[in-house]
């Protein structure tokens, strides 16, 4: 089994070029901090990102999907090493779940050393859960990069372009 993760910042088009993946017949698997975010807001939390705790509920959810998902190749939108940035770039602290998840994923390979690195398009959409403009998305595709790079992983540039153009350069990079 390939496991293949898909990076970048938010509102770069990963869910997008994930849809576009999904319907050329790969296994997939949705980013957990944007349902956590939703879910979180229905029950009356408008910035759950704020409390320390959204890291871990992240992280469980990106586990079970991760583990759950199907397909011989699968595209993973997102991961804990995205999780990871993400916390950095809030500022909160790595915990003891995240780095136990890290260290698992090492540990078993369990994702490809090659990261598709989908770079932002310019501009960035803002949505209840996106709550960044583009200047920030831009620090934050950063950190993304740095984290990355520091867990040894090969980034892929995935550059801006239509969704088919982009699903083809993932296609060809396999």
């Amino acid at each position: 089994m390939r496991r293949f993760i898909l990076t970048g910042a938010p509102g770069a088009g990963k869910t997008v070029l994930l849809r576009q993946l999904e319907v050329d017949g790969f296994g997939v698997v949705e980013e957990a901090a944007t349902d956590v975010i939703a879910l979180e807001q229905a029950r009356g939390i408008a910035e759950p990102w704020i409390d320390h705790g959204f890291i871990d509920r992240v992280v469980a959810l990106q586990r079970q999907r991760r583990l759950a998902a199907p397909g011989e190749i699968q595209f993973h939108d997102r991961s804990a090493f995205c999780t990871e940035a993400l916390a950095a770039f809030l500022g909160h602290p790595s915990s003891a779940l995240l780095q136990e998840e890290i260290g698992e994923l090492k540990e078993t390979g369990f994702y490809q050393r090659r990261v598709f690195f989908v770079r932002l398009m310019g501009f960035v959409e803002p949505t209840a859960a996106r709550r960044i403009g583009l200047e920030d998305a831009l620090r934050f595709e950063a950190v993304h990069e740095r984290i990355y790079r520091a867990h040894g992983f090969e980034l892929v540039p995935v550059e801006p372009g239509s969704v088919v153009d982009r699903a083809g350069r993932v296609r060809r990079s396999l």
